[in-house]
């Protein structure tokens, strides 16, 4: 079998003599194991440095499709942008497909679209539907790898997961939350955007485990399909203050703050506690004003990466070996804000 680079530049790499590295590719006797591992381990080191010499001129398109509001695909927009100039060892471009919310049929149309035009990945943030994995699935049988971002979908349907560990998130919010609202009885406001979102579902699992589990004088109410909007979200969380007067607290993993913190303001009615997610910039200005208490978050802008990662992974920009890193779970307060508090 003819060896992958020129026996010369094999051995300059291995340290070893031209006649050394023959006799090991051609497996004739005299050669130790470790001779041997070296020449394997300088032909991988040489499939690295040819993949980067020849792939560094390299453009690669992606498309970053989203449902969701408009503060965080902002923030989201804003991370692949920082990122993308700084890739290796391809460029990127990146190709944006936002909305709020979506008419039937208009995620199939977008889907279709970038089938018909190419791409060399989807970095993915829909709802976690039969449809939305149908559609991955015809994404990835077209040849172009699916990352799901921040919400998943079945492992078949996608490449990879980027984002935080939600579960552990809903977890960290309850533990702090609890700890912040003391012993007195009462009830916590969860809001999220939409059942439709399994991140979302996942972060208010774990954050009814740990607040059943350390804080049983602590009930839930919770509220759903305001979508993060403002004007649903509102109306949704005056309903539910009206029937629960012993609400006191507010778990927000899907958005709309301003919204929430405007019908308690209607209604008269206090927050002890408002723990929020993602560093948006309306989040940012709550929590400098102290409307909320804290903010549950990660970096953006490593999930931008990582979706990138693996993407150049699956067209084999990358060694075999690599693997992202997921995304940490932090805590911001009025104290993180530097010079905005």
């Amino acid at each position: 079998m003819k060896p992958p680079f020129p026996l010369k530049d094999i051995a300059l790499q291995a340290g070893l003599s031209l006649a050394t590295v023959d006799r090991a590719w051609h497996g004739r006797s005299g050669v130790s194991d470790a001779t041997r591992a070296r020449v394997e381990a300088a032909i991988a080191e040489l499939e690295v440095q040819y993949a980067a010499a020849r792939l560094a001129g390299r453009r690669m398109t992606i498309d970053v499709v989203m449902e969701t509001p408009r503060r965080f695909s902002d923030a989201v927009r804003a991370a692949f942008e920082a990122e993308l100039p700084g890739m290796r060892p391809a460029s990127f471009t990146a190709r944006f497909h936002v909305a709020e919310t979506r008419a039937a049929g208009e995620l199939a149309s977008i889907i279709r679209s970038i089938i018909r035009r190419g791409s060399h990945g989807v970095a993915l943030k829909a709802p976690s539907t039969e449809e939305t994995t149908d559609l991955a699935l015809r994404l990835q049988q077209a040849g172009i790898p699916v990352v799901t971002l921040v919400t998943d979908l079945p492992a078949h349907a996608r490449l990879g997961y980027v984002g935080m560990d939600n579960r552990a998130a809903g977890s960290t919010a309850a533990y702090l939350l609890g700890r912040m609202a003391g012993p007195e009885q009462g009830l916590v406001l969860v809001v999220v955007s939409s059942a439709l979102f399994s991140g979302e579902e996942e972060r208010v699992e774990g954050f009814r485990a740990a607040l059943e589990g350390r804080f049983p004088h602590l009930g839930i109410v919770k509220v759903s399909e305001g979508f993060g909007i403002d004007r649903t979200t509102g109306r949704l969380v005056g309903e539910a203050l009206d029937r629960h007067g012993a609400i006191r607290a507010v778990y927000s993993p899907g958005g709309g703050n301003r919204a929430i913190l405007g019908a308690f303001r209607e209604r008269g009615r206090p927050v002890s506690v408002f723990a929020a997610h993602d560093l948006d910039a309306e989040n940012r200005a709550l929590l400098a004003r102290e409307a909320i208490s804290f903010v549950i978050h990660h970096d953006l802008r490593q999930d931008a990466r990582s979706a990138c990662q693996l993407i150049l992974g699956h067209n084999r920009m990358l060694p075999a070996e690599f693997r992202v890193a997921p995304s940490r779970v932090a805590v911001a307060t009025p104290y993180d804000l530097g010079g905005e508090a």
